[in-house]
């Protein structure tokens, strides 16, 4: 079984302000002991090519993604081409899917937030090829229950994502894919079914200290720095 999170964003991130690399992540992740991961900036692929030598050395898997933004709600394009980034309605999505083999997830479907799926995760259901259940949960408070509803409902498997935007935030919720190691058949296995989630709880007191942190540092203007492929870890050494 494969540790897989699909659902990470970085420094590269055009909307985003994230205080770590795509260096630091996959390195942060390989000692968690992730074997792939889907970097999936806001309505951006990442070019992965400046990463790959940073993965190899710690036995990642990169997998090509993007969270985009469609009719105001974000779904999760994984393994497909920049095509991806091309698209801006479901009737776009079915086309890229009849055109492409890749993986789309419903990420945090029915979180109280504006670009969640909400009312067009239903209408949709049949564009979706898993359900995100996301990090981002405590023992009193869980809005992946109605996710974990409509997966049942539309027999899609569901996988854990952390929706990194922190380093803290992984290795409490991720998935489980019985795949070999390569991109295509990771996102086949999980259309096959052949994941489990694997999703701890947080405390209170973690949830709070990062959703205040995610918060304040969004009204903080971004200021232009060095993309994260300019500044790889490992060529330091």
């Amino acid at each position: 079984m494969l540790k897989v999170d699909f659902h990470t964003h970085t420094a590269d991130d055009p909307a985003d302000r994230i205080p770590y690399t795509t260096h630091a992540l996959i390195e942060r992740a390989a000692a968690h002991g992730y074997d792939a991961l889907a970097i999936t900036l806001h309505d951006a692929q990442l070019d992965l090519s400046p990463f790959e030598r940073t993965a190899r050395a710690c036995n990642v898997v990169l997998l090509p993604g993007i969270e985009r933004t469609i009719a105001g709600r974000h779904v999760l394009l994984i393994n497909f081409s920049r095509a991806a980034e091309s698209v801006c309605s479901f009737d776009d999505l079915a086309r890229l899917k009849a055109c492409e083999q890749g993986l789309v997830i419903a990420p945090h479907p029915y979180f109280p937030i504006g670009t969640a799926l909400r009312d067009l995760a239903e209408p949709h259901a049949h564009l979706f090829d898993a359900v995100e259940v996301n990090a981002m949960f405590t023992r009193a408070i869980d809005f992946n229950e109605r996710a974990r509803a409509f997966a049942a409902a539309h027999g899609l498997p569901l996988v854990g994502n952390g929706d990194i935007h922190r380093l803290e935030q992984l290795d409490t919720t991720y998935a489980l894919v019985d795949a070999a190691r390569n991109a295509a058949d990771i996102c086949a296995a999980v259309i096959a079914g052949r994941v489990r989630v694997e999703a701890q709880p947080l405390t209170i007191t973690k949830a709070a200290r990062i959703m205040t942190d995610l918060v304040v540092t969004s009204v903080v203007p971004r200021r232009n720095s060095r993309r994260s492929s300019d500044t790889p870890a490992l060529s330091r050494s």
